[in-house]
């Protein structure tokens, strides 16, 4: 039988481990919302919480903020991360010995959905790991409550995009010879010998081409992959385009142009003809690349593969678009089943074309397609 202070000294490790865990999705929460926060800086973030109150929100929110935060810009970004994550308010500097006490409706690890209360010394890293939960719950399983946690911080997420390299030339100073600024700039030197004016390419995002299912099968998850595709438009509205496809396809960009997430979605509703109808998919595909947005673009298709109309076409359209796209991304909720296997006849004819399957069934999910569309590689 174990002594007291090793089972004492266990139970610190552990709780230590627990800890590192929620500040480690803190910094990944950061990360998406644009922050600076790499593992340097999140290494000092633990550093500083070892010498603080890790279960004071005053504590954890200034070592965060002095230790994440590179420049005045991240300070409003780690602000409303810190609310989402945490549940709590920007601290003022001169408020100690606060007593905090938090109340969420979110994701619990035994899926009770029922509100918790805590105090100064157990309400942050009980709600923190709530959310690292709630990060990885399929979405058509969450309360109401959960889901409009998820919408929050889907809200915050920035969909960075892979750089481009353009026509246009800029100013650099490596690259090609200018001539003509190197001229200009000897003509107003009286002749004289000028430097060398040199120009490289500019760099652009890569157009990003988003296609979400809204038929029946899909309905679980097309609120939440709209809200997705309406942050990609929030980050990049001049290098994104978005589709609804059900029966036919509508293009719903101007819609989720909406600052307001919810206005958004109303806007979408009202436009969409087809919501939780049939899917043609092959048809939808052949009208999308009647349009000069597919050429050089990422294209990404959410859906579950059913498809109403001919896997043929499907198969022939899909081939089509890996010719004419960058990139194509196949997202399907339904891949975060490991069980799952791709046996339906639109999906058969489709991953042949696929540059990357993934699942869309989580925040932790959507967090990886970001990172896919920023130039990063699936791991599988």
């Amino acid at each position: 039988m174990p002594d007291a202070g090793s089972t004492a000294q266990g139970t610190a490790q552990g709780t230590a481990r627990a800890m590192a865990e929620v500040m480690a999705g803190f910094a990944r929460t950061l990360r998406a919302a644009g922050v600076p926060a790499d593992h340097h800086r999140e290494q000092s973030f633990l550093e500083a919480l070892a010498s603080l109150d890790a279960g004071s929100e005053r504590d954890v929110y200034w070592a965060g903020r002095l230790t994440m935060c590179a420049s005045p810009d991240d300070v409003p970004r780690y602000d409303r991360c810190f609310a989402a994550y945490f549940g709590g308010r920007r601290p003022r500097p001169g408020r100690a010995g606060m007593t905090v006490t938090v109340i969420r409706a979110i994701a619990s690890p035994y899926g009770s959905g029922e509100p918790e209360t805590g105090g100064e010394t157990s309400a942050l890293p009980a709600t923190a790991s709530e959310a690292e939960v709630l990060r990885h719950r399929d979405v058509a399983h969450l309360t109401e409550a959960e889901r409009r946690e998820v919408h929050r911080l889907l809200a915050l997420l920035r969909g960075e995009r892979e750089r481009r390299s353009s026509r246009r030339f800029q100013p650099s100073h490596r690259g090609v010879l200018d001539g003509r600024r190197t001229v200009r700039e000897a003509v107003r030197r009286g002749g004289d010998p000028a430097r060398l004016r040199l120009r490289a390419h500019r760099d652009r995002p890569r157009r990003v081409v988003m296609v979400v299912d809204v038929s029946g099968s899909m309905a679980p998850y097309a609120d939440t992959l709209l809200r997705f595709a309406h942050a990609l438009v929030r980050t990049e509205p001049r290098a994104t385009e978005a589709f609804s496809a059900g029966t036919r396809l509508t293009r719903i960009t101007a819609e989720l142009r909406h600052r307001d997430p919810d206005a958004a979605m109303r806007a979408c509703s009202a436009t969409i003809p087809d919501w939780s109808g049939g899917t043609r998919l092959g048809e939808e595909l052949k009208a999308l690349l009647r349009l000069p947005d597919p050429r050089g673009s990422t294209v990404v298709i959410a859906s579950d593969g059913w498809e109403r109309g001919s896997a043929d076409l499907l198969g022939a359209q899909m081939a089509r678009l890996s010719r004419v796209a960058h990139r194509v991304i196949w997202v399907n909720p339904h891949k975060g089943d490991p069980a799952y296997r791709p046996l339906t006849a639109g999906m058969r004819a489709a991953l042949p074309y696929v540059t990357d399957f993934v699942a869309g069934h989580s925040l932790a999910a959507f967090e990886q397609l970001a990172a896919l569309l920023g130039g990063a590689r699936a791991d599988a």
